[in-house]
């Protein structure tokens, strides 16, 4: 071969592994990631979560909105599954958080199945995506793929715990905001809170609007959640976010929404004559569009800001580093 044909071969040589190098993070998430090195990884991940939600069927709710506190900080990197270490300030401790976060025994549990059929392999973080796509369908709501391939963050972030998770008296501009800056619009944040057709709330977090004898409230619907949530007591006691068909994952949240019985003031700003109405409306006519685009958004969550490749670790216990 003549030298200009060697130096034509070693550079589309270079040219490959120089491809292969610069190739997006993103190209190494595959829903067959597990597929030669784990490949009963998620079944056995499905057992365990179906098992954890018909022992308690709150911890679907409980579970997706774990994934979703977790993907709202440093993106989704199991972050809120690390406990406090004297390096480590935990997200458990956040405001939105403490007292209120639940599920870190499920997802535990489920991790401690799979490092038993392949040790060191299965990351924290996958595991909770998948944990929420598992309770979503033994709840009967929606199903969708999940890519894998995350790894796990050896950092939690208390003080971003604190800013970027919305809370249950957030205006609709602050909740558009604040979905807007991990990537999500503001149809995808509408559908996303239809997780809220599911789970329970305390008395703490709405009982500012139950007594606000505000337009935006159904009277008949305050009063009866007054009953359980008294205006000086009882911070803990606990309502559900759809009072219609609690522990079942359809489109009654949207329904009531248009009722002026959103519980939560966070809930009621997406149908209160601002720009998402138009979208509560739709799927409160059509389950299967607020299913689809829950699906649709879950997944652009569940890729928020990702550790790939030699990035982060794998860790062997969820709530601690290696």
């Amino acid at each position: 071969m003549d030298r200009l044909g060697s130096f034509a071969t070693l550079s589309a040589i270079t040219t490959f592994f120089l491809l292969l190098s610069t190739a997006p993070c993103q190209a190494q998430l595959s829903p067959s990631f597990y597929d030669t090195t784990c490949p009963n990884a998620l079944s056995t991940i499905r057992t365990s979560i179906r098992q954890a939600v018909s022992r308690e069927r709150r911890m679907a709710a409980s579970l997706i909105r774990l994934h979703f506190h977790d993907c709202f900080v440093q993106g989704c990197d199991a972050s809120i599954l690390l406990d406090e270490t004297p390096t480590i300030q935990s997200e458990k401790t956040a405001f939105p958080n403490v007292n209120s976060a639940r599920g870190y025994e499920v997802v535990e549990a489920a991790k401690r199945e799979v490092e038993r059929v392949c040790p060191g392999v299965v990351s924290c973080a996958d595991i909770l995506t998948l944990a929420a796509r598992d309770a979503s369908v033994a709840v009967g709501g929606p199903s969708w793929s999940v890519k894998l391939g995350r790894r796990d963050s050896t950092t939690a972030s208390r003080s971003l715990a604190n800013s970027d998770l919305p809370g249950p008296s957030s205006s609709l501009d602050a909740l558009i905001s604040g979905f807007g800056n991990k990537g999500l619009s503001a149809r995808d944040m509408v559908a996303l809170s239809g997780a809220h057709t599911i789970g329970q709330a305390q008395c703490f977090l709405f009982r500012d609007r139950i007594y606000s004898n505000g337009t935006d409230i159904d009277a008949g619907f305050a009063g009866t959640r007054r009953r359980q949530c008294p205006q000086n007591s009882g911070d803990a006691n606990l309502a559900p976010l759809d009072l219609v068909t609690p522990n079942s994952f359809d489109n009654n949240y949207f329904k009531n929404l248009m009722q002026r019985r959103g519980l939560l003031q966070s809930d009621q700003v997406l149908f209160s004559g601002g720009s998402t109405d138009s979208i509560v409306s739709e799927y409160s006519r059509t389950p299967q569009t607020f299913a689809s685009d829950f699906a649709n958004a879950m997944i652009k969550m569940g890729e928020i800001e990702l550790l790939t490749g030699q990035n982060g670790i794998i860790r062997r216990v969820c709530s601690a580093i290696n």
